[in-house]
């Protein structure tokens, strides 16, 4: 049935919005003009707003925002609106409320002006200073129009601006993610994270807003040198946590602890007597250190390189990366070490060697070294013995064993004595000789008086030369000082015997004849 005209009129009077003047409305964006946009706000006539209230976001067909009514019916019967008067009313409120309570306010920069930049915070004009807008180094285009979020630091009641701060926000912002991360964190759990900085001792590893030290010693099962041996700056790991001081705001990581523990079995794995093959990472004075499996290090001492060669210098053996087969000698799992030896696995020529070397054999041999107080000699078999000073002349005071032998001569020597037990084999060099003392004893009896020449001059007396290859020693009780202090190397001087030793093989002298 139709209806009547009184009907039709209700129910249009029915579909259409009070609105009054002052009001804050719902309107819908229904046009978009060069200078203007229209908008429904369910009133009988469509409003009409400048498009320069509008941000550029929000200009867009069919969106929905919230508008001031300035007047109901203008000149033209349309009804006109205001977007900024709409976000002032709406914004002010909510700006003083944060102001208070130092909440965060959303914004979005507007405009680049002297000095910082003007900032739209739902409808209330702040203004950013460039000193706290944390901006430096960011695109333009990164920053206008787009969203953040700003402290207020002050706010102008009678203009009704305020003035804001992305520094503070920024760091507010860090400390509830801090917060929140201090919360989530659990020992003994991993997370990912990324490598922020390389120190010697460590890294330092950035959680999510949280930084974490990573010691070198927790990097790897295996020994390294530097951290920069397993990780890089912007790595992105896994890492565990080990131990966290919120108070002190520490967090200790650890990156090996992810994998099991190589040295868990250890004692299963390489038993005493094992024979392995290993690779050289590391040379030390004092031996060096092999790899034998993903971070399991022996070490083979000096002692245990060589049966015969006395090894000072491990490195002019070996270098990093040989591979040599090695004996395990001992492991100590609590220690984490595991002892090594080269030698072992070959025969030991010193069980031999007192068979080999009867006392009083001639054999020969290449000088291979010098002490102060001897010679090292190699013999054919590479055992090493040694001719101390005292067993290179019968008669001549040596003072420097190279005054006598050169490296790498080749001198026959006596054997003198084996000792198997402690590796060391005494030489003789002089004892290929007869022995000269008695015929001297008898060619210089007591109180022979003899010009000698003075060959140096020590605190307890003078040694003197008195045959080509003959010194003799005047006391220091033997000689006036005075006459000591004026004598020098070369000169000639009256000495008489006094005392002549065979079994010690020395002549004593007097100058006071």
């Amino acid at each position: 049935m139709p209806e009547t005209k009184s009907e039709m009129e209700e129910l249009y009077a029915q579909s259409i919005r009070i609105v009054r003047e002052g009001q804050v409305v719902t309107g819908k964006i229904v046009g978009i003009r060069t200078k203007e946009v229209l908008v429904d706000v369910g009133f009988k006539s469509e409003g009409i707003v400048s498009i320069t209230e509008f941000t550029p976001p929000d200009l867009e067909v069919g969106r929905e925002l919230e508008f001031y009514v300035d007047s109901v019916e203008n000149d033209a019967g349309n009804i006109e609106l205001s977007r900024e008067k709409a976000l002032r009313i709406q914004g002010w409120d909510k700006v003083v409320k944060f102001s208070t309570t130092g909440e965060l306010i959303d914004g979005r920069p507007v405009k680049k002006v002297k000095g910082g930049y003007l900032v739209d915070c739902m409808g209330v004009e702040g203004f950013l200073p460039s000193s706290l807008s944390a901006f430096k180094g960011q695109p333009e285009k990164d920053i206008m129009y787009k969203p953040f979020k700003f402290k207020i630091v002050k706010v102008n009641n009678l203009r009704r601006s305020i003035i804001l701060s992305r520094r503070e926000a920024v760091q507010k912002e860090r400390d509830e993610v801090k917060g929140k991360l201090w919360q989530e964190l659990k020992i003994g759990q991993v997370y990912p994270g990324t490598v922020k900085a390389i120190t010697d001792f460590g890294a330092f590893v950035d959680m999510g807003g949280i930084d974490g030290l990573l010691y070198i010693t927790d990097m790897s099962w295996s020994k390294i040198s530097h951290p920069s041996e397993i990780v890089a700056i912007g790595d992105k790991i896994e890492v565990m946590v080990l131990n966290m001081d919120r108070e002190a705001g520490k967090i200790s990581l650890g990156l090996k602890q992810r994998l099991p523990d190589p040295w868990q079995d250890i004692e299963t794995k390489f038993p005493v007597g094992t024979k392995i093959k290993g690779k050289v990472v590391n040379i030390v004075p004092y031996g060096v250190f092999v790899e034998l499996d993903k971070g399991i290090e022996g070490l083979v001492h000096v002692s245990e390189i060589s049966w015969t060669k006395r090894v000072s210098n491990p490195s002019e053996m070996f270098a990093v990366g040989d591979i040599v087969e090695t004996q395990v000698l001992n492991v100590d799992k609590d220690a984490r070490r595991i002892s090594l030896s080269l030698k072992q696995l070959e025969q030991n020529p010193w069980l031999e060697a007192e068979a080999k070397y009867p006392v009083g054999t001639k054999v020969s041999g290449k000088v291979r070294g010098f002490t102060d107080y001897g010679a090292f000699v190699e013999l054919d078999s590479n055992l090493e013995g040694m001719i101390h000073v005292s067993d290179m002349s019968w008669t001549k005071r040596v003072a420097h064993p190279q005054d006598v032998l050169k490296k790498g001569q080749k001198a026959e020597v006596v054997i003198l004595s084996v000792d198997a037990a402690n590796r060391r084999i005494a030489l003789g060099l002089k004892q290929l000789m007869p022995n000269p003392w008695p015929e001297i004893a008898v060619k210089y009896p007591i109180d022979t008086v003899l010009e000698a020449e003075v060959v140096s001059i020590t605190d307890f007396g003078v040694f003197v030369k008195l045959d080509e290859e003959l010194e003799g020693l005047v006391f220091a009780s033997e000689i006036d000082k005075e006459v000591s202090a004026q004598l020098k190397p070369g000169d000639k001087i009256k000495v008489k015997v006094i005392k002549v030793d065979v079994e010690q093989a020395k002549i004593g002298l007097s100058a006071k004849i």
